[in-house]
């Protein structure tokens, strides 16, 4: 544990701005002296108590209830008292600023009351939660993905991850894992009788249980961070395909300019939407075409540059031109730069639009791709389905809990370590030393989703993205 943890800390819990109730939150290790000069009494642990908060000179600052949460029975692990005022700017840098000066005040023995008590980092009293084994650090990172949920469906699934349901599947395949670990690290010590002992042990069976086991938490926590960060979703196309009429549309609200004018739209408009609880970050950019106008060729520049990390593309089509032999070659054109600039794993959407207008004028639909009208809404619910099924997402995903990008990742480096570990134990000759070594890897790997194995950098990257004050 760093020097730093062992500092008490002080901070403004609350967001900022002004508010009925605003709380100022200490912790550290013996802030008993503290609780008394700022409250005037000691208080009896975890029984809140209405009084005033005085400065140095015995004036009220404000009254308000103070809470003392004596070690270990408190959200970090240590003594914490939260002081519960009003909610205005002024009186909560008041008191902030009143914890920092009573510390330093003289106490019995001719010492600081509360020696370097300091304003706390952002994250610091959920970090100090972490390191006193209060939670784990799937815990902790579902804390700030639960103030953060842009969806019921990810609120939930937050909390479902804050109770532990996500750490509880981590440790239960981590608990298996460590059986087969210890069964191959205990017949390396028999040369002689390895592979009989492997027989005798299952070690195939335990080891398909396993990959098992990890599809389906892989399954769930694919879910869980699509609930999290949602796609990247761009509409493309030539200009006056409706664009911007079908951003509108999806956000049921007019973001975008609409007009007959082909090239209104010279930057991007984004808007986060949701359907059935996953976010989607859809973006309306430039009509791509060759332009002479500057301003409308960085508008088209950036589209392409959005297009390049988009997760999904709508390729957007006018129906009622689709006749036409200059649009029909700027579509050819466009498709053959998508195919060139885009992954194969990113797919493209082929949306016709306009087909109420196509209907009026006796145009016939295509049959591939989708059919809809962003302007009287129809063709509307058969693609927010397709875009749900090209995220990947199952609607039945109750028991899904939030995960992040992270624990996606060391979950892939799980499954590339089974894979070795099966192929070690598929030889005619198996190299126990090998299995070992990858079954270790693989623990790792696990571990570090929860914090039993994480390094300082890790913890200082997940931790700063939190609010100060928790």
């Amino acid at each position: 544990m760093l020097a730093r943890h062992h500092d008490p800390i002080v901070a403004i819990a609350t967001a900022p701005g002004r508010g009925a109730v605003g709380i100022v939150r200490v912790s550290g290790k013996g802030i008993g002296p503290l609780v008394e000069l700022l409250c005037g009494k000691a208080l009896r642990p975890r029984e809140a108590s209405y009084l005033p908060f005085r400065a140095a000179d015995g004036q009220a600052i404000d009254q308000g209830l103070a809470l003392y949460f004596p070690a270990p029975h408190s959200y970090t692990g240590e003594d914490v008292l939260e002081l519960q005022a009003h909610g205005g700017p002024v009186v909560l840098q008041l008191l902030l600023a009143r914890c920092l000066e009573a510390a330093q005040a003289q106490g019995a023995g001719g010492s600081a009351v509360l020696p370097g008590l300091r304003l706390a980092e952002p994250g610091e009293f959920t970090e100090r939660a972490f390191l006193n084994d209060k939670i784990d650090l799937a815990q902790a990172e579902a804390i700030a993905d639960l103030i953060d949920a842009s969806t019921e469906a990810a609120a939930r699934s937050a909390s479902r991850s804050l109770t532990g349901a996500f750490s509880h599947e981590i440790h239960g395949l981590r608990d298996a894992l460590v059986h087969l670990r210890m069964l191959v690290e205990a017949t390396l010590d028999f040369p002689e009788e390895e592979i009989d002992f492997l027989q005798k042990a299952d070690a195939w069976g335990q080891l398909a249980r396993l990959r098992q086991m990890l599809a389906q938490v892989m399954q769930r926590t694919r879910q869980g961070a699509l609930l999290r960060e949602g796609i990247k979703v761009v509409i493309a196309g030539q200009p006056n395909a409706g664009k911007s009429s079908l951003l509108n549309a999806l956000a049921g609200a007019e973001l975008a300019i609409v007009t007959p004018i082909a090239g209104t739209t010279r930057d991007k408009v984004q808007q986060t939407i949701q359907i059935e609880g996953v976010p989607l970050h859809v973006i309306d950019t430039a009509g791509l075409r060759e332009s002479s106008d500057e301003v409308e060729r960085i508008g088209i520049a950036r589209a392409w540059e959005e297009i390049a990390g988009a997760d999904a593309v709508l390729f957007l089509h006018d129906l009622t031109r689709q006749d036409a032999p200059d649009y029909v070659a700027g579509d050819a054109d466009i498709a053959s730069v998508l195919g060139q600039k885009l992954p194969k794993n990113v797919p493209v959407i082929d949306v016709w639009n306009k087909a109420d207008a196509a209907a009026a004028a006796g145009h016939a639909a295509p049959e591939a791709g989708l059919r809809l009208s962003a302007k009287t809404g129809d063709g509307l619910d058969a693609l927010r389905q397709r875009l749900l099924a090209v995220a990947g997402w199952q609607s039945a995903a109750e028991g899904t809990y939030i995960a992040r990008a992270r624990h996606v990742q060391a979950l892939q480096k799980v499954d590339a370590h089974f894979d070795m570990a099966d192929a070690q134990l598929n030889t005619d000759s198996p190299a126990l030393d090998l299995l070992a070594e990858e079954l270790r890897l693989a623990q790792q790997a696990l571990s570090a989703i929860t914090g039993e194995f994480t390094s300082d950098d890790l913890l200082g990257v997940i931790f700063s993205s939190f609010c100060i004050g928790k």
